[in-house]
């Protein structure tokens, strides 16, 4: 899981200080992408077909924030194995190499209250498989993405959390095949055109990835990938320390051998957690004291320091509605999440459907 995924990114973490990072501009840019991680009822396998009452009643804050307002405008169902989207593979949880549990009505749950839908291919589970699917085939994984992408009308999200040694020629491939199949699409009309990519919290882990999509996939002025996430962290960072993380993204890390260049801020989205192990967080239930509402000014605001022209993040993603872990809580009631995300999505005039993104 992203969780366990990101645990180096802490380990390595100096401080870094509000003096060390420059001042937000005093303009906010509206809140474009608002979304959650999702997992199913069954940690991220997806593995079982569910009813759409079913899934709505664990999931209902989702497309409903208690105004009739969906909650967010984004979810990106996690995961799909890789070396099983590639082989075709149909098994006890997945057919034809897509989880059992991601159907059409699932996606047509979300799509139809507005709320865009990506499926994630890979995860921490999955770093093996991701790196035994690129060496066999790169460019045929990403023709069978492109073709899940266009038959259940969904984007498609790369989390390949290769810590060392990371795979980035089959990984170059594999987008290359993607986008030969769905170029890049700047209006976001076809929801299958969209591709991203999850990085980091900060630039200190998943280094080499880091460099590779920020100095070729995520240029403002030849794009490739729409945009980023920034991953959670090991565990919910303070304010100040989750603010840290994406300025390193901002920054860059010239000092690094090969530097790795400063991202526009407009090419990436923050993540912070609503369900991490036992407890029930803020933001998921509490937007007024939430992590979300600490930083919003910051992620509305962040001036490009190298890359891009306009200021502020993307917006926020949430890790992960209903159930992340076996063992932790989950967001279905009582402890949904209409009070911390759905509120937050008020608060700050979140759109529904996601509008046309900044590209610079």
């Amino acid at each position: 899981m992203k969780l366990i995924a990101a645990l180096a990114t802490l380990l390595l973490a100096a401080p870094v200080t509000a003096a060390a990072r420059p001042a937000p501009t005093a303009a906010a840019t509206p809140i474009q992408v608002y979304g959650a991680w999702h997992c199913s009822d069954d940690a991220c396998i997806w593995g079982t077909v569910r009813t759409v009452a079913e899934f709505d009643a664990a999931n209902h804050w989702l497309i409903d924030r208690g105004d009739g307002q969906p909650s967010v405008n984004l979810v990106v169902l996690s995961f799909v194995q890789p070396e099983k989207l590639l082989h075709a593979t149909t098994d006890a949880t997945t057919v034809d190499g897509v989880p059992r549990g991601m159907t059409t009505d699932i996606v047509d749950y979300f799509t139809s209250h507005g709320v865009r839908v990506m499926l994630s291919i890979g995860g921490i589970t999955y770093v093996d498989a991701w790196n035994q699917a690129l060496a066999e085939d790169a460019a045929q994984l990403g023709r069978d993405a492109a073709a899940v992408a266009q038959r259940l009308g969904v984007g498609i999200e790369i989390d390949y959390e290769a810590s060392s040694n990371p795979d980035l020629v089959g990984l170059q491939n594999f987008i290359t095949a993607y986008r030969s199949a769905l170029p890049y699409d700047p209006t976001g009309a076809n929801p299958a055109a969209r591709l991203t990519i999850d990085l980091a919290a900060g630039d200190r882990w998943l280094i080499d990835l880091d460099r590779k999509a920020t100095a070729d996939w995520l240029r403002t002025d030849t794009p490739v990938l729409d945009y980023a996430n920034a991953m959670v962290p090991s565990k919910q960072p303070s304010a100040s320390a989750a603010e840290g993380n994406w300025q390193e993204h901002v920054d860059g890390k010239p000092q690094y051998s090969p530097p790795i260049p400063p991202l526009a801020p407009a090419k990436f989205t923050g993540s912070l957690f609503i369900a991490e192990g036992s407890k029930v967080r803020p933001e998921c239930t509490s937007y007024g004291s939430s992590v979300q509402q600490a930083t919003a000014g910051y992620v509305q605001s962040v001036p490009p320091n190298g890359a891009g022209t306009t200021a502020g993040m993307l917006g926020f993603m949430f890790w992960a509605a209903e159930r992340p872990s076996t063992r932790g809580v989950t967001t279905a009631p009582p402890n949904s999440c209409e009070g911390g995300v759905g509120a937050g999505a008020a608060a700050l005039g979140v759109p529904v459907p996601m509008p046309a993104l900044r590209t610079s």
